[in-house]
């Protein structure tokens, strides 16, 4: 009978012993603890699975030292990176070797007992060294389905009689290129197919999360059910590099896979990732040896072309002379789906681009925030209350007014107006402001927002999850002034209201706002008009 290749080392190493896990979570009461963010909890529970075999820990300062130098563990294995437990906490500092710590998510939930080896800084962050003694794996309430361990998918493997397994590892979704290139690829080497998508990241980035597992639940079914299996890998997200592929390797022989494909991934710059590139780029490493030496073979992915002719996707060297060749690039297949255009059929499947449209709809059906920031008195209430007035009046979209005075007396009625203050209410502003983009809402803020970094902040956390439209009320100061009916400037120029923006305190400009709008003449129609023909601009509003 057939059996799937021998983990990594020899042994599929399992750092969960079922008998130990209530002596551990009591013992745990009593231990100091470390609250793990979702990437380190990622890299626990492929240590625990046993999808880093042979590794039984993170490891110490002097092991990643003699991985960084020689690509080596202590017994002469081969290893490309080094897996380490970082972390900024306070109380990571005060560990020393030989002590026991929990570790633990989020919510407290109890993982594992880190036996500490080793304690060493390295800039703001603490690094801990020491063998792992796990309690349970992070819980997923998600998709549970999908999920295996590596010991799960190779009793699988076995009990199927699969003896060859190709590995498919992607971040991204699927498309006909890919799809034909991973059949092709199992047929030509006599394998069977793992669909094994990388899907540990942020849970809070939902919408790209849960789209991209639901993008291959919907191309399974166009894969033969006998030969192709679907499961989750959470591993973290590390940049691309040929000695990340080469862990991706040692990942999947643990899971049970002699072959990898290598690349085949559109990236945020439109460019693909392809195999081929990946040697080139890198030749001069022994690339080829390595694999050799972790028994996985590697699969180049390579340029892909669309030969009409035939309907099918080649790669570009195996194109046949004069034939009509057909690409789209990642830039432009992401602006097509931004706009609502047409993705030509021979590019991707009907359902892949369903799911695909769920997660990134067009922008005008997209949540979106509009910030303003301006001095005090520069009219950005005023616009804000009438902006909101009339995308209400358009209807289609939930619209909710974040005034800063209203976010100051129901959300942050706790805190004063120091500098440290006001940058955390108008983060708050920004959460909340988020939440409301994510579930395709329309949030229009309104705070001073005084700071160029908070500023930027609330626009990479807005961004992620919609659009975000920054207008700068570029009132000049004096006209502000005239128009004080609480007599504030007055007040903070006579040094009775401390770090008063614009006085005592400065606004810092914004650098690259969609739109300024300067108040002194210009009537509230007249504003709100430029601001909705921006937002047409922009593609939010039709």
């Amino acid at each position: 009978m057939n059996q799937p290749i021998a983990p990594y080392g020899g042994t599929l190493v399992s750092l969960i012993d079922p008998a130990r896990g209530d002596a551990l979570r009591q013992e745990a009461l009593s231990l100091p603890s470390l609250d793990l963010d979702w990437q380190q909890q990622c890299e626990l529970e492929m240590l625990m699975s046993g999808a880093y075999s042979p590794l039984t820990g993170f490891m110490t300062q002097a092991q990643c030292a003699r991985v960084d130098a020689e690509r080596q563990l202590d017994d002469g294995t081969f290893w490309p990176l080094p897996i380490t437990l970082s972390s900024p906490q306070k109380n990571a500092a005060e560990l020393k070797p030989g002590d026991r710590v929990a570790l633990r998510d989020g919510e407290g939930f109890m993982l594992a007992v880190l036996s500490v080896s080793d304690v060493w800084q390295d800039g703001a962050r603490w690094h801990l060294g020491g063998a792992i003694e796990g309690a349970a794996l992070p819980p997923h309430p998600d998709f549970a389905s999908l999920r295996a361990t590596p010991a799960e998918l190779r009793a699988l493997f076995a009990r199927r009689g699969w003896g060859r397994v190709v590995a498919w590892q992607a971040r991204q979704p699927m498309h006909r290129a890919q799809f034909e290139f991973c059949l092709k690829s199992a047929i030509e080497n006599e394998a069977n197919l793992l669909l094994h998508p990388q899907v540990g990241g942020d849970i809070t980035d939902a919408p790209a999360y849960f789209g991209l597992v639901r993008s291959f639940l919907a191309v399974r079914d166009r894969f033969p059910s006998a030969s192709t299996q679907l499961s989750l890998l959470p591993s973290p997200p590390r940049e691309a590099s040929a000695l990340a592929l080469l862990l991706r390797a040692i990942v999947a022989r643990n899971y049970g896979c002699s072959l990898l494909i290598a690349g085949g991934e559109h990236l945020s710059d439109g460019t693909c990732r392809r195999g081929e590139d990946l040697t080139q780029t890198h030749a001069e490493l022994p690339i080829a040896e390595w694999a050799d030496r972790i028994g996985v073979q590697l699969i180049a992915y390579p340029r892909m072309v669309y030969v009409e002719d035939r309907a099918e996707h080649l790669p570009e060297f195996d194109a046949p002379a004069g034939a009509r060749l057909l690409t789209l690039s990642g830039e432009e297949f992401h602006r097509r789906m931004r706009a609502g255009l047409k993705i030509p059929d021979w590019y991707s499947f009907p359902e892949v681009l369903a799911e695909l449209h769920r997660q990134s709809p067009p922008r005008e059906r997209q949540g979106f925030t509009v910030f303003f920031t301006g001095l005090s008195g520069s009219g950005k209430s005023t616009l804000a209350r009438a902006l909101t007035a009339r995308l209400m009046e358009m209807g289609g979209r939930s619209v909710t007014l974040l005034d800063g005075d209203i976010v100051r007396r129901h959300l942050s009625s706790e805190l004063g107006f120091s500098k440290a203050h006001r940058d955390i209410n108008v983060r708050r502003i920004g959460f909340v402001a988020s939440e409301i983009t994510k579930n395709r809402g329309i949030a229009i803020c309104a705070p001073i927002a005084p700071y160029r970094q908070t500023r930027r902040d609330v626009r990479a956390m807005i961004e992620a999850v919609g659009g975000f439209v920054e207008i700068h009320v570029a009132t000049p100061i004096e006209t502000c002034e005239s128009r004080d009916r609480k007599g504030l400037y007055a007040k903070a120029r006579a040094g009775l209201i401390p770090e008063f923006t614009g006085v005592s305190d400065p606004y810092e400009i914004p650098e690259k706002p969609e739109l300024a709008i300067d108040t002194t003449d210009l009537g509230i129609d007249e504003a709100v008009q430029q601001l909705l023909l921006k937002l047409e601009h922009e593609g939010y509003l039709r």
